[in-house]
């Protein structure tokens, strides 16, 4: 092997480390219900460097914050001791990008989901969903395992942080400005985070 590809081989394996950086975090624990709508819920192969895992991450923000970095479609969970838990994500296209600080003002699990009215003037056909209550929680549902509902003076924003049902979009800007997540992580971040934690989305 030459010299010129020997340094591009190196130079390929540090880059492939800092992408797989930290320790990969073992799966929360599942609830009968939890178990039951995951085995049904749909799957994807994701890239690994969009797993799970404990990282080291410097901020000034507290132990307890979410931050999602949406241009690198990372979301953290400060951690002490400068680490932070490290998610993959989609966040929103560039056009319905949304950014600013925010505070966990509800929770719920396997939500049920609700066509919200900007998404109604774009696709009417949803029309029909919205007048019928929405769609319960389950495995199809586009809020996937979790929401986070974030709130700003006491107001719903009408943005999320939420599982999906379509896990093979994480990592990509592809949503109307929520923040998905794969449902297991979804599940692990809601095991964390409490009503009124931080959330800083840059």
């Amino acid at each position: 092997m030459n010299s010129r590809l020997l340094v591009a081989t190196a130079l390929s394996a540090l880059a492939l480390a800092g992408c797989y950086s930290g320790t990969r975090l073992p799966e929360p624990k599942l609830s009968g219900r939890d178990a039951e709508f995951m085995a049904l819920a749909p799957k994807a192969e994701i890239s690994a460097e969009f797993d799970r895992y404990l990282v080291d991450y410097k901020t000034n923000e507290p132990v307890g914050t979410i931050i999602v970095d949406s241009r690198s479609h990372f979301l953290y969970y400060v951690m002490p001791g400068g680490k932070a838990v490290r998610y993959g994500v989609a966040t929103g296209q560039d056009a319905m990008g949304w950014s600013g600080r925010a505070y966990v003002g509800a929770m719920q699990e396997w939500p049920r989901w609700i066509p919200p009215k900007d998404m109604l003037q774009r696709w009417p056909h949803l029309q029909p969903t919205a007048d019928a209550g929405g769609l319960p929680g389950g495995p199809d549902n586009p809020l996937g395992s979790r929401a986070l509902y974030l709130y700003q003076e006491g107001k719903d924003t009408l943005y999320r942080i939420h599982g999906t049902n379509e896990p093979e979009k994480i990592g990509q800007g592809v949503s109307s400005g929520c923040i998905r997540m794969r449902d297991i992580d979804a599940i692990d971040l809601y095991g964390r985070v409490k009503v009124g934690t931080k959330v800083v989305v840059i």
